[in-house]
Formats: C-alpha cells, structure tokens, sequence
C-alpha cells in the first residue's frame, strides 16, 4: 500500500465477514491479510442499509481502469472461496484490497508484490448487493 490513500466506505456486515477471514487464515496470506485489514482499519464502517450505491462492497461488480496501463477491468469482489474465475477478484489480491470501499470517481495508488504500482480508479459500481436489497449475501 502507498499512503495518501482516499476516504473508503465498508458495512459493518462486510466488516464482520472479512475480520473473521483474517482470524482463519494460515500465515502463507500474510501480504494480503496485512493489506486488507490496514484497509478495514481506516475505512468508515456503516450499516448495510446505509452504503451509498457507487461504493464498492463485497460481491460487487465493478468497472475500473489502471490509470497507469491504461487498461479497463470488470471484475466481481468476492471472498477467496468464490474466485477463480476470469471474472472475479478475491479480496485477498492485491488489486481486491485496494477496490473495497472506493466510490465512483476515487482513484487509489497501490503497489503490489515485487514493487508493480497500480493506479485504480473506479469508473461504475455495476451492481452492488446493497444497493440490490440482498443485505444478507
């Protein structure tokens, strides 16, 4: 991660969900547990209820470009145990970390193992379980 970081919004839902993932996973995902709760750490938590649509949550589809490759991605944020599709990011990438809680508009800097920066900016929350009413997935 790279300081300077923008504001991020995170439910209290995802942040429950996420905190015990970190507590069950082995030390092999260390960078990535390291990454995201730094993230869940400065994030605003809110009530499922009350996540604005344009954030990214978990389960969310999401339209982002590298700012640096200039490359454009629609990717779903899931939980480890739900990727493995070309489609979808497990929160524990590198590029997962860094989309949680963005709104549409914010860019954040993010360097990834062996010293790659990325530059992600969100371009579309195309769909978000909040903004769905499925609170409860």
């Amino acid at each position: 991660m790279i300081n300077n970081q923008p504001p991020i919004i995170v439910s209290s839902l995802d942040l429950v969900r996420l905190t015990k993932l970190i507590e069950s996973l082995p030390p092999k995902y260390l960078p990535g547990i390291d990454a995201l709760q730094c993230e869940l750490d400065r994030a605003t938590i809110v009530e499922p209820g009350e996540v604005p649509s344009g954030v990214v949550t978990m389960n969310s589809k999401v339209r982002f470009v590298d700012e640096l490759s200039k490359n454009t991605f629609e990717l779903t944020l899931v939980y480890p145990e739900d990727g493995g599709n070309a489609d979808r990011v497990s929160i524990l990438a590198p590029v997962g970390g860094a989309l949680l809680g963005l709104s549409v508009g914010q860019s954040i800097f993010w360097q990834v193992p062996g010293g790659q920066k990325l530059q992600l900016t969100i371009l579309e929350v195309i769909f978000q379980p909040e903004a769905a009413g499925e609170l409860l997935r």
